[in-house]
C-alpha cells in the first residue's frame, strides 16, 4: 500500500462532470442579459467600467499569483472574471475609473488572495470592493445615473443623475412625507420590472436578472434554498412592517422590485465558497439575508442593506457549516 499524502484543497467540491472553469463561465453567461439591459439604459459608460473592472481583476491576480504567492496562475478559470463583472454591476456608471481600479484591488487582493485564492476566501470579493468604496467615496458611490433607453451615451458626463427609490423613499419619510405620497411620483412596477429607474449598473433589469438566474437553476449551479430563503424572509419582514403602519414603511413588493436585492439573492449570495454547504444551511443563511437586508434598508443609516447583509452572513457561514453537518456516509 503506497504511502500518500491527503491533499486538502479550498472549496467547491463538486463530485460531478462540472468543473470550476465549466461554472464560472456558466455565470458569466447567466449575467449577459442584465449587462446587455445596462449598456441599453446607461450606455458606452457600462461597457468602459466593466472592462476595466474586469481587467483590473486579471491584473491584479496575475501578479499577486506570480509575485507574492508564486504559485499557479489561476486567471483562467474565471474566477476573477466575474468578480470583476460582479464588482462593475454593483457601482454606478459614472464612476471615475482610478476608483473602479482601486476597487478592483480591494476586491482580488484583500477580499480573495489574501486568504489563498478561490475557494479560501470567508467573504464574497465584489461585496468587499464595493463595501469599501461605497464607504470611502460616499459621494461618487451615490450619484446615480438615471436610465436613458434609446439614447446612445458615450461619456459619463452625458447622464442625467438622481437618486434610487429607496434613497427617496428613506429622505421622504424622514422629513415627514407618508410613503403613500412619495410612491405616486415613483415608477410603476412594470417599470422597475424593466429598468426604467436609476441604479448601480447591474441591478436595474429585474427581468434580465431572473432570465439569467433561471439559466442557473436550471444548469443546476445554484440551488433554490438560498434564494427563496433570502426574498421570502425579506418580504415577510417587510410585509409585517407594511402592516403595522403603511404609511412609514414601504409595500414589500416596492422592496422586492427596487435595490440590488435580486442580484445578491441569485447572483452573490449564491457564492460557493462563502455561503453554507448544505440544503438547511443555505435557507439558514438566505433568511439571515433577507431579514438583515430590510433591518438596514429600514432602520439603518444607509437606504440600502444587501451587501452588508451578505458580508455579515459570509462572517456566519463557517458557524452554520460547523452546526449543520451532512450524516457521515454509511450511516
Amino acid at each position: 500500500m503506497s504511502n500518500r499524502l491527503l491533499q486538502i484543497s479550498g472549496s467547491p467540491h463538486i463530485h460531478s462532470g462540472e468543473t470550476v472553469r465549466k461554472i464560472m463561465w456558466s455565470v458569466v453567461i447567466a449575467l449577459i442579459p442584465a449587462f446587455l439591459a445596462s449598456v441599453f439604459y446607461f450606455g458606452i459608460p457600462v461597457i468602459v467600467v466593466t472592462l476595466v473592472s474586469v481587467g483590473s481583476c486579471l491584473l491584479f491576480e496575475y501578479l499577486i499569483q506570480r509575485f507574492l504567492l508564486k504559485g499557479k496562475i489561476t486567471i483562467g478559470d474565471g474566477s476573477a472574471v466575474i468578480t470583476g463583472i460582479l464588482l462593475a454591476f454593483n457601482l454606478p456608471s459614472n464612476l471615475p475609473l482610478h476608483w473602479v481600479v482601486l476597487g478592483a484591488f480591494v476586491a482580488i487582493g484583500i477580499g480573495k488572495m489574501t486568504f489563498g485564492g478561490l475557494g479560501k476566501n470567508p467573504f464574497n470579493p465584489a461585496l468587499v470592493g464595493r463595501v469599501f468604496l461605497l464607504i470611502s467615496r460616499p459621494v461618487e458611490m451615490t450619484n446615480w445615473p438615471l436610465p436613458q433607453a434609446g439614447k446612445l451615451l458615450v461619456s459619463p458626463d452625458m447622464a442625467t443623475t438622481g437618486a434610487t427609490i429607496l434613497s427617496v423613499l428613506k429622505e421622504g419619510v424622514k422629513s415627514g412625507e407618508k410613503v403613500s405620497e412619495i410612491t405616486a411620483e415613483l415608477p410603476t412596477y412594470a417599470e422597475m420590472l424593466l429598468g426604467l429607474r436609476g441604479g448601480s449598473i447591474g441591478e436595474i433589469s429585474i427581468i434580465a436578472l431572473l432570465i439569467g438566474a433561471l439559466f442557473l437553476l436550471a444548469r443546476k449551479v445554484i440551488t433554490w434554498h438560498i434564494p427563496v430563503a433570502f426574498l421570502g424572509s425579506a418580504y415577510v419582514l417587510a410585509a409585517i412592517l407594511y402592516a403595522v403602519d403603511p404609511e412609514i414603511y414601504i409595500h414589500p413588493i416596492l422592496h422586492m422590485l427596487s435595490g440590488g436585492i435580486i442580484l445578491g439573492a441569485f447572483f452573490m449570495a449564491t457564492d460557493m465558497a462563502t455561503s453554507p454547504s448544505t440544503p438547511l444551511g443555505m435557507i439558514i443563511f438566505g433568511v439571515g439575508c433577507g431579514l438583515l437586508t430590510i433591518i438596514i434598508r429600514v432602520f439603518g443609516a444607509y437606504p440600502e442593506g444587501v451587501s452588508f447583509a451578505i458580508l455579515l452572513m459570509n462572517a456566519v457561514t463557517p458557524l452554520i457549516n460547523k452546526g449543520i453537518k451532512t450524516s457521515k456516509f454509511g450511516r
